[in-house]
């Protein structure tokens, strides 16, 4: 069961699973345009999800992931939220990420549905974050259940370097 706010909420489409290897995607970045994971071709990469950017455990994710990765040439950091790429792309200007990957799921929240990751009741993502190896297999993820809470970054960590 999933909670945001205390409260239960549905999700929509079905969770991926350790082991697939996951759907592409097309979704808005902060410049108004298109990326999905055939941009990243060849990197490992770090799905971070979060509900809202402007949020303080959502901005602390963002921060964590791409403090933590940003050294590395054979990952990527994606964070992927419902808010609009004017937000995202203010959000990173403040926080001086001008580097950081953000993907706008706003417009039809076609990543939401094929991730099992939407929230039916707000129209928001809930949080997790999944870690791809270069194939874009799925090798860890961790679906949060509560969605005001933050997640296992070590764990996270740990998984990607194993790859």
């Amino acid at each position: 069961m999933t909670t945001f706010r205390g409260e239960k909420v549905t999700l929509v489409g079905k969770r991926v699973q350790v082991g697939e290897v996951v759907p592409d995607f097309s979704l808005m970045t902060r410049e108004l345009t298109h990326q999905g994971l055939a941009d990243f071709a060849g990197k490992k990469k770090v799905i971070s999800v979060v509900p809202s950017i402007d949020t303080g455990i959502c901005s602390m994710q963002t921060r964590t992931f791409n403090k933590a990765l940003s050294d590395r040439d054979d990952t990527v950091v994606i964070t992927i939220s419902e808010d609009l790429p004017f937000a995202q792309a203010r959000w990173c200007g403040v926080e001086g990420l001008e580097h950081a990957v953000m993907l706008s799921d706003y417009y039809d929240h076609s990543f939401g549905k094929a991730y099992g990751l939407l929230m039916e009741e707000w129209h928001l993502l809930a949080r997790a974050v999944l870690v791809l190896d270069s194939d874009n297999r799925l090798t860890y993820a961790e679906y949060l259940e509560n969605v005001n809470s933050e997640p296992n970054y070590q764990a996270a960590l740990d998984a990607l370097n194993q790859l």
